[in-house]
């Protein structure tokens, strides 16, 4: 079987309307014949699960840490939250000076301690 018929037979196997049970049949007649390892249907298919697998791993690893951090990060916002209102209670009001925690200071100390006038 030359380059060209073989070609032409490649060809007609990935057309819908062809019988792809007698592809393998003309490729033997034309004289070539396939040997397989023993157990190569296992071999194949190991590889291609155990790919599979792995790629199934580091999907459930990124599921897994994107739940950690939530079960992480949401209670620790809950906590910044509660200490923030704690300080604000202490302070006495919820005042803008007690947001950024400025406690008594006037705006003319305040000036006075950025510029350094």
């Amino acid at each position: 079987m030359n380059i060209s018929e073989f070609k032409d037979l490649l060809i007609r196997s990935l057309d819908k309307e062809s019988d792809p049970a007698g592809i393998p049949e003309e490729i033997e007649r034309a004289g070539a014949v396939f040997n397989f390892g023993e157990n190569f249907q296992e071999k194949v298919l190991g590889r291609i699960f155990d790919s599979g697998l792995t790629v199934v791993r580091e999907v459930e690893f990124i599921r897994n840490l994107n739940y950690v951090f939530y079960r992480i990060a949401l209670p620790g916002v809950a906590a910044i939250v509660l200490l923030l209102i704690s300080l604000f209670l202490m302070e006495g009001s919820f005042s803008f000076n007690s947001v950024l925690g400025l406690g008594n200071g006037t705006e003319e100390s305040i000036i006075t301690l950025l510029t350094g006038i």
